[in-house]
Formats: C-alpha cells, structure tokens, sequence
C-alpha cells in the first residue's frame, strides 16, 4: 500500500457520505453531472432500464407535477445521488470505501446509502423505491393523513403533545431531524389538533407539511407489508462501509438486519438527528450531501456546529469536494 492510500484511509475514518429524502427533488437535478461525467450517465441509463421509463428526461425537464410524484421521486433521488457517488469514485479514482467510514440516508435517502455502497444493485433499488412510493401513497386514501413541523420542541415533548392530541387516532413523531425541530406524522384531525396544542406546550411554530402521505407512522403499516415481500425478492450484499441506520441510528452491515431495518423505517421514526451525534461520537468531522439540494447539510450544522458539510450535486461541487477527499 502507498503512503497516499493510507492518509487516505485515516482520512476516511472521520467521514461519511449522507443522501437526501423526499422533498429535495428539483427539476433539472442532475443534468449537469449527466453531461460532465460518464459514469453519472451510466447511472441515469441504468435506472431508466430498470424502471421502462425515461425518468431521466422527467428528471431533467419535467414537468414538476410529474417528478414530485412520490412514485416518481423516490427512484429520481436516488438515481441523482448515486450519480453524485459515481461521478466521485471515476473523478477520484477511488472507491466509496476509501472516502468514507459510514453512509447514511434520511427515510428514501436510505435506500441511496445502500445503493452507493454496493449493498443493493442499482436497479433493484430503482425498482424497490417505485415500489416503496406506490405503497406508501395508497396506504393511506388522499386526506386522511397529514404531516406537521413543531419548530421549538424536543423529540420527547413532541412525543407527549403527540399523545395528547391523538384521542384514539394515529399520531407520532416522524422525524427527528435536528433539535427543535421534530416532524409529525397520523391521522389528518389528530395531526391538526398537535398543531393547535404546540403552541401550550413551549413550540415556537406549527406547520403543516404539503405532503401526499402520512410518512413513519402506523398508519404506513400497508406499505411496509408490501416492501417486506419486495425485500425478500432482492439480494442484499454487505455495504462496503457501515448503514448508518434511521431507526436505530446506529450503524449496521448484516444483510439481513438491514432489510428488517427496511421494513420497520416505513412506520417508524427517522432518528437523523440521533444518527448524526453518533457518527460524530465515532470520530466523523466532515459530511457530503450526495445528491439534490443541502437539506441534510444545514441540519447536520444544527445538531453539530463544528461539522464540516459539504455538497456534491454539480460538477464545481464535484471536483471541490475532490479536493477535500484528497
């Protein structure tokens, strides 16, 4: 081994690459990794076999009523980030496993990890996430259910206002993004009714979220059903570094607990902001948001203000993180 490949690897150790979930979709994502990098538009290509479908002219063009589609989104995030990661690995000349200790991914963002870290083939993953969106939009008829911000609380306050307002209907913590800042998830009267009560309960905000679902709560017990048979269809392999997984937020590589974990982030709570303290307790200093938008950057800057974040959507972006990765 060279000398540069293990300053590399020490390097690495205190790393880790992070993928988005729904809602940082945008149209035109993507286009310019597509067209700077090879090995980007292998990914777009691949995902638009595995599906029949052009999702990469949706993604590029549009219209945005099509791409927000939860159908369509999921299969779109994933395939930007995995482009990101590949665009990486050609640019760098370097695997995954040499830039990073652990991957994590906030909810669909998951499923990204996993691909990019070899553990889920791309393809499979393309078509789990069509999966994924169909059975978690109709789990719950059009609405039914709702989602809601409580911008203030903590998770345990948010749990007890939660309890409070379900009166035998669903409702729960969703996420966990950051402190002060705790999603809920349930039954559309429920969730309005937490929002009325937050504001007794020390929540500075309240806002219901524009979603098409109730996302990480019982009442996606449906979907989660319907992915534990997709699931079992697929192989899962060992991820070259560690999942860093949402209900657990802990870090995992047995195949076989990763797909139990599959299944049980449909109903339950993203532990981001968890997930987050652990991988800095593991000796992580530096994230990259591979993929649209940097959602996940600025919330990993509120859970630890001494993090390093970076982003890694444009080929400028690509070629600076390079730089730090070197």
């Amino acid at each position: 081994m060279y000398a540069a490949d293990v300053v590399g690897s020490r390097h690495a150790m205190t790393r880790a690459l992070i993928f988005p979930g729904q809602g940082s979709q945008a149209v035109g994502m993507g286009r310019e990794l597509w067209e700077a990098f090879a090995a980007a538009r292998e990914v777009f290509q691949e995902v638009d076999d595995a599906l029949n479908q052009e999702l990469s002219r949706l993604i590029f063009e549009g219209p945005e009523s099509d791409l927000v589609l939860t159908e369509n989104a999921q299969p779109a995030l994933m395939a930007m980030s995995v482009a990101a990661v590949r665009a990486l690995e050609a640019e760098g000349r370097r695997e995954l496993g040499q830039m990073c200790a652990y991957v994590a991914g906030h909810s669909l963002g998951e499923y990204s990890a996993l691909a990019a870290a070899g553990a889920i083939g791309l393809a499979d993953t393309a078509r789990l996430l069509r999966t994924r969106g169909i059975a978690m939009q109709r789990a719950v008829p059009v609405g039914e259910g709702a989602m809601a911000a409580l911008i203030g609380v903590d998770l345990e306050a948010a749990n007890e206002i939660a309890a409070a307002a379900a009166e035998s209907e669903v409702c729960a913590a969703a996420n966990d993004n950051a402190p002060g800042q705790v999603v809920i998830s349930g039954h559309t009267a429920a969730v309005e009714r937490a929002v009325a009560l937050a504001s007794s309960r020390g929540a500075k905000r309240s806002i219901m979220l524009a979603v098409s679902a109730p996302f990480h709560c019982a009442l996606m017990r449906p979907a989660a059903e319907e992915m534990e048979e997709a699931l079992q269809l697929v192989s899962i392999a060992p991820p070259v570094v560690p999942l860093v997984a949402n209900v657990t937020a802990r870090a995992v590589s047995d195949p076989e607990t990763i797909r139990r974990r599959l299944v049980e982030q449909v109903t339950g709570l993203v532990r981001w902001r968890e997930s987050v303290l652990f991988m800095r307790e593991m000796g992580v200093d530096t994230m990259v948001e591979c993929g649209a938008g940097r959602v996940l950057s600025g919330i990993c800057r509120r859970i630890e203000r001494d993090l390093a974040t970076h982003s890694a959507a444009t080929a400028a972006e690509i070629e600076a993180v390079l730089r730090v990765l070197a």
